[in-house]
């Protein structure tokens, strides 16, 4: 299943040229260079919209505390004449993430929270598998992405319907793969609760609400928005897509990426992310007034742990050495948009990139094609890099998924059938129903449709049905598994586990005793 907020790395993308310890600052851009970029810049975005056969995009740029292009290309909706315009509002995905930053610098600034306090001091509930780390874990390392934890870690138990707490307490079984503060690893459900911590420091029944009062109200964003109701009432707003042999329509629906909250659930627009960039190049300051300290701002731009030689993960932010300037941006991906935003914090220049297709690597493209040419720095073609990246890794899940070749339900089915429990997710009763297997977890009421393999009796891939509230998922997901998972026997040949195999869904089942 296709789940992301945000893929935070450059998908093959290079950032042109060879760093050296003595490589040149960029002079600093004016208006008019970077009006003279916008003729190539539009065709980038023709060119971007065919390699990575995206619907509709909606581009911003500031510059010197000003939005200076503002505009939209394509359709809101694939084979619909609706044109986007720069106040259609998109999905921004993990571009979410930096808000969570600044609500939590904010926090820190009014003396409620400190970057180095212990997350269960605020959020006891927080726990992971090992002891040492849950201890040790800092309200920083929420959005630093540094936890060593399974990559996008539960994030699916959203669209299977599990609510907030579970969640967060899921993470009590993800393994620890990477070293603790040393290995990127990117997560969502981490964010979630620093967004629990920031309601409770302000008093504020949610996250929203803290960040609605202050940030996005003294920014005037009034456009943006974190529910699927309210995009969809929206009457200028792009419809998402997910790709297939074509671009496909999705609903919106309020598991995803609406239950994770401060890790992706933003809707916003150009007009209003130039507001969130001019915050940032501001330092701070929007209007003549102080919104976060620019002490504690910077704590969000300052790199965590390194992603390759020249990128690292910061707050909810990413920080990117080039030869002639540093750039702090992030992406977005939800089921069905993508997005970018991202500035130079010593050119005084940001741009925004909002598209209507799961992100492929977009917006991605685009933005460091435009940094590249507002910094000065040796140019590469972005656009052909990231679509062949794409490509390249689409082939690989294809690949991967081919791995697995169903066939006949087995002899011993109806041996497999029962109630099976897990600690975090409750109980799951596989059942066989006019001839086919199916999983239901008893506390969302999801139904897995469980295919069999060929080769092995006990090996089944399990596919969301699309039944009830879980219709819209089903569309969102494109009918990929979920998991695959496995009936485990004991030496007498009883089956008594159930494993869910996928690394991001790590869960395993007990069978209860038979009634």
């Amino acid at each position: 299943m296709k789940l992301f907020l945000g893929t935070p790395f450059l998908r093959g993308l290079a950032l042109a040229g060879a760093l050296t310890a003595g490589a040149a600052q960029a002079q600093e851009p004016s208006q008019a260079s970077i009006e003279a970029l916008l003729p190539e810049l539009e065709k980038q975005v023709a060119a971007g919209m065919k390699a990575f056969s995206v619907p509709g995009v909606a581009v911003g740029i500031v510059h010197d505390d000003k939005l200076i292009y503002a505009k939209g290309f394509g359709l809101k909706a694939q084979g619909k004449p609706e044109p986007v315009t720069p106040e259609t509002l998109f999905q921004v995905g993990s571009t979410t993430k930096a808000f969570l930053g600044v609500t939590l610098a904010q926090a820190v600034d009014a003396g409620r929270i400190g970057w180095n306090d212990p997350v269960i001091d605020h959020h006891p509930a927080f726990q992971l598998s090992d002891p040492w780390i849950t201890r040790d874990f800092r309200v920083l390392d929420l959005a630093a992405q540094r936890s060593g934890l399974t990559p996008y870690v539960n994030d699916a138990l959203a669209f299977l319907g599990f609510d907030k707490e579970t969640l967060i307490r899921s993470l009590r079984v993800a393994p620890q793969l990477g070293a603790f503060r040393s290995d990127f690893r990117y997560l969502n459900i981490p964010h979630v609760v620093g967004g629990e911590i920031v309601a409770k420091a302000n008093g504020t029944p949610s996250w929203f609400a803290s960040l609605k009062r202050s940030v996005l109200d003294p920014l005037g964003m009034a456009a943006t928005t974190a529910t699927a109701e309210a995009i969809e009432k929206a009457p200028d707003h792009a419809t998402g897509h997910r790709l297939d042999a074509a671009p496909i329509a999705v609903p919106f629906h309020p598991a995803f990426p609406y239950a994770l909250g401060p890790a992706g659930a933003l809707n916003s627009n150009v007009p209003d992310m130039a507001k969130w960039l001019r915050l940032q190049l501001g330092r701070g300051i929007f209007d003549g007034k102080v919104v976060v300290s620019e002490e504690n701002l910077d704590v969000t731009w300052t790199p965590r742990v390194a992603m390759n030689e020249r990128t690292a993960y910061a707050v909810g932010w990413v920080a990117s050495a080039t030869p002639r300037g540093r750039i702090i941006w992030h992406n977005g991906g939800t089921s069905g948009f993508g997005a970018h935003a991202g500035f130079l914090p010593d050119a005084k220049t940001g741009i925004v990139i909002l598209t209507n297709l799961e992100n492929g690597g977009m917006p991605d493209s685009l933005a460091m094609w435009f940094y590249d040419r507002v910094l000065g720095n040796p140019t590469v073609d972005n656009i052909a890099l990231g679509a062949a990246a794409s490509k390249a890794k689409r082939e690989a899940a294809l690949k991967e998924a081919a791995g697995f070749v169903p066939g006949p339900l087995p002899a011993n089915a109806s041996a497999l059938a029962g109630t099976y429990v897990s600690p975090i997710l409750g109980e799951a009763t596989v059942s066989l129903v006019n001839g086919n297997l199916q999983m239901k977890l008893e506390t969302t009421e999801a139904i897995g449709l469980l295919t069999a393999s060929r080769d092995d009796p006990f090996l089944f891939s399990a596919t969301l049905a699309p039944v009830g509230d879980f219709a819209g998922p089903a569309a969102m997901s494109g009918g990929e598994a979920f998991t695959r998972l496995r009936f485990e026997p004991d030496n007498n040949g009883r089956i008594t586990q159930m494993r869910w195999l996928s690394p991001e869904l790590p869960h395993l089942f007990s069978r209860a005793p038979a009634q």
